[in-house]
């Protein structure tokens, strides 16, 4: 796969990749700060380019070399561990396997709903939760690596089929010294003289280009759109008062810090449908059962106009 790079250090630069930040990434691998530089600059050294710019000793940017390494990165890793974990399964003699993508960002309620399904109607299923940007997920059920997704706003694709279950609206994180701060919604005129705080393009382009579209309609032009990866970035940004965050609804209520409030933002455009989705020639009588059940759990929130039958995934 990637003669003479560690599978550790592959990990490594997808998660320093993530965070942009030495510090956050060196910690969630549990190695030091000079560890995780010293198997970056190996891998550097050992492809001859450059993965990362270093503007300071903690945070990083992804050169393009870089971004079209770790994307493939990704890919093969996950391709890896579905190959060891397939292989485990079939060790331990379970039924079946499904792995099951979602976003970093999903609310924790639905993975629960996919874990008490699997518990309940599907014990001897092995199952494996997979966490993605949206763009990835996407890419992944479709060349078959995911038996399926949960994806905020998926693009319309004849290669996958989708099903809504959820409303997914955008919440602006201000300052509580903001003066939209004590306003029970928030529209983007509100936000027109700060500097906007999102998630980056690559994470999800169909929400950032909403909210981009959104502001060029109002006739805002945002001073400076900070890009970030994670909500704690963001959550970071607004308490130092760089500017304020506009996040999607189950990232932004679980933000947590006493110097910020967070608002749902009044525009109806910026609110999206997650949905259930799956190749669309996937004829896996087993993911497809376990979609159904899956969208049982969620059939009377859906909005009439958007619904859906269930027999979609057959």
């Amino acid at each position: 796969m990637f003669p003479h790079i560690e599978v550790r250090y592959l990990r490594a630069v997808i998660v320093l990749a993530e965070e942009l930040n030495f510090t956050r990434a060196a910690h969630r691998l549990h190695i030091t700060q000079s560890a995780l530089s010293k198997q970056i600059t190996e891998i550097e050294k050992q492809n001859r380019f450059q993965l990362f710019t270093r503007d300071n000793k903690k945070s990083v940017e992804l050169t393009e070399a870089g971004r079209i390494f770790v994307e493939g990165v990704r890919s093969s890793l996950l391709h890896l561990e579905r190959t060891v974990h397939l292989a485990r399964a079939a060790q331990d003699g379970r039924d079946s396997v499904l792995l099951i993508g979602h976003s970093p960002y999903a609310d924790p309620a639905w993975v629960s709903a996919i874990l008490a399904i699997r518990l309940s109607l599907y014990p001897g299923l092995g199952l494996r939760l997979i966490s993605q940007f949206s763009v990835e997920l996407v890419r992944s059920v479709m060349a078959g690596d995911l038996n399926m997704a949960l994806v905020t706003a998926p693009p319309e694709d004849c290669r996958i089929t989708t099903v809504p279950f959820a409303l997914t609206p955008l919440y602006a994180v201000l300052p509580q010294t903001h003066a939209a701060a004590e306003k029970e919604h928030i529209g983007l005129q509100d936000l027109a003289r700060d500097e906007w705080i999102l998630l980056a393009r690559r994470v999800h382009p169909v929400v950032h280009d909403s909210i981009m579209e959104a502001a060029r309609r109002e006739g805002i032009g945002p001073k400076h759109a900070h890009d970030i990866i994670t909500a704690q970035q963001a959550v970071h940004l607004v308490s130092e008062h760089v500017g304020v965050a506009i996040l999607t609804q189950p990232t932004a209520l679980g933000v947590c810090a006493e110097s910020v409030v967070v608002k749902p933002l009044s525009d109806s455009s910026l609110c999206f449908q997650t949905c259930v989705i799956m190749r669309t020639e996937d004829d896996s009588r087993l993911a497809n059962e376990f979609a159904r059940s899956f969208l049982r759990r969620y059939a009377t929130r859906r909005l009439p106009s958007k619904q859906m039958e269930l027999s979609l995934f057959i």
